[in-house]
């Protein structure tokens, strides 16, 4: 009989766990596109103050 080298059998991954660390992981994808949101909407008005026109901020935030 021949043994197997690979890696050894693992038991099934709960499903609770994966829903669990998808919900986690939903919830901290929220946060940070709502912080970015935030910083892009506030360097934009930034650079409005500052005299830049709407479509060169756009080209610079690559929004085109």
């Amino acid at each position: 009989m021949k043994e197997d080298y690979a890696r050894p059998k693992r038991a099934p991954f709960p499903a609770s766990l994966a829903t669990m660390i998808a919900r986690k992981a939903s919830i901290m994808a929220a946060r940070l596109e709502d912080q970015a949101i935030r910083t892009m909407v506030r360097d934009a008005q930034r650079a409005l103050d500052r005299g830049i026109t709407a479509p060169e901020i756009e080209h610079q935030l690559g929004l085109k």
